[in-house]
């Protein structure tokens, strides 16, 4: 008998209203300070109700109620990582997880509760999460981490924790060039946070992700991008993110012709320079400098990081492409919106 179904048996409405009280924590967890009226019509509880909870909560010293709205006490900031994670064991983000993972075949998943879409401080989590991942699967001695740019992995980047050992150095690389692009989501951006918040040490590639070819053969004579590349191809994790195909085309300035040929094409998802249509067909490539799809193969752990209802259509196109080894770091609102059209 699984836990849940245990705790039902003893006390027939206990897991309602632990989860109820639990989702109540951590909407006010992510929305704080939030008035009473915010939370209902987030949450769709009624009024009666919420009060009810809330004026628990509140005795339980769990939440601050003042003017300005709830927010979570000390105590309850303290122990809602732990508490959260002991949740999601509890419910569905278990069983997303054994879905997708039969789904697609690769390595681990792993599904954290909410829809960063409408919820922003999931990319916090995600921050842990990945930390927590690499910390488990990186080996001792020097690891070589090449990572993607974006939004997503700027966000990730800011939320990590520390990964240094006294038997273990990592050195962080961009998977790609990016000059062009906002500077906080480059490559090398994204690299230099992670160096900074884990301890390690990081290395730069100044250079335009997609150049021409007589461009490339002069750029890699320079001895400090040459350097770079060599280490990029050292690499044994690499942690990127997964696009929406028309978003990163504009991002990315291509022309409008290139974009309606996109559309034309069936393009869901991109990664790594390559646009991937629903069936994760690749229907079109973007020369670049950087790790090619074709390298990932030969590197022991991958991991891919994307979340939102609205990234379901990418992940899915992208994950039938992803190799064996990768990890998929995604939330809940992604997860049943890849599922909500499969037969497994």
């Amino acid at each position: 008998m699984k836990n849940e179904e245990l705790f039902e048996t003893l006390v027939p409405d206990m897991m309602d209203t632990l989860e109820r009280r639990f989702r109540i924590l951590r909407q006010i967890y992510w929305m704080q300070p939030v008035g009473r009226r915010s939370l209902i019509e987030s949450m769709g509880l009624t009024e009666r109700l919420l009060r009810s909870e809330t004026e628990m909560l509140r005795e339980l010293e769990l939440i601050n109620i003042s003017r300005s709205g709830m927010t979570l006490t000390e105590q309850a900031i303290e122990f809602f990582p732990a508490m959260e994670r002991t949740m999601n064991q509890l419910y569905s983000t278990r069983e997303i997880e054994k879905e997708l993972k039969k789904l697609f075949g690769n390595r681990r998943v792993i599904v954290l509760a909410g829809n960063i879409d409408s919820q922003p401080k999931i990319i916090n989590e995600l921050g842990r999460t990945v930390t927590k991942s690499l910390n488990e699967c990186l080996p001792k001695g020097e690891n070589i981490i090449a990572v993607m740019g974006g939004s997503t992995m700027s966000g990730v980047a800011e939320n990590m924790q520390s990964l240094e050992t006294n038997t273990r150095h990592n050195i962080f690389v961009p998977a790609r060039g990016g000059i062009g692009e906002t500077i906080s989501l480059q490559a090398n951006s994204v690299a230099a946070m992670m160096a900074k918040n884990t301890g390690g040490t990081h290395r730069v590639l100044y250079v335009p992700e997609q150049v021409s070819k007589s461009t490339y053969d002069l750029l890699i004579e320079e001895p400090a991008i040459l350097d770079t590349l060599r280490l990029i191809e050292k690499s044994n994790c690499v942690v990127h993110g997964i696009g929406r195909a028309i978003y990163m085309a504009k991002r990315r300035n291509m022309t409008e012709e290139e974009i309606l040929n996109l559309r034309n094409l069936g393009a869901v998802a991109e990664s790594f320079g390559y646009f991937f249509n629903e069936t994760g067909e690749i229907v079109y490539k973007v020369p670049r400098i950087g790790i090619q799809l074709n390298q990932l193969e030969k590197i022991p752990t991958i991991m891919a990081i994307a979340s939102g209802k609205r990234k379901g259509k990418a992940v899915k196109a992208y994950m039938q492409n992803a190799p064996k080894q990768t990890w998929l770091i995604t939330d809940e609102a992604c997860a049943k919106e890849i599922l909500s059209n499969t037969q497994i």
